[in-house]
């Protein structure tokens, strides 16, 4: 896998209240993937930009929504969401200097 591969294949994290349970409780951390992103990508590109060791990665395709403008019909992107456990001890600190 390229470097060049690894850096577009994170697309940025997601923080909600769920999220930020399941970073706390169990070390999982959640970020939004590119679609076409697999699981040792993913693995990789983590390990690389946040230097940490990864557990295990689990994958989860995000259908989007139908919506309507007025007469007309739309509908929102599909996206890609990884959640990415950590090994025992380590953290990824997202507002490091805030």
């Amino acid at each position: 896998m390229s470097n060049e591969r690894l850096m577009k294949v994170l697309l940025g994290p997601l923080m909600s209240e769920k999220s930020a349970n399941a970073a706390d409780n169990a070390r999982q951390f959640t970020f939004k993937v590119t679609t076409d992103a697999t699981k040792p990508e993913i693995a990789a590109a983590v390990e690389q930009l946040f230097d940490v060791t990864v557990d295990k990665v689990q994958t989860i395709k995000v259908k989007g929504k139908s919506k309507r403008f007025g007469q007309i019909q739309g509908k929102r992107k599909d996206w890609k969401k990884a959640i990415v456990r950590l090994a025992e001890g380590q953290d990824i600190d997202f507002g490091a200097g805030a």
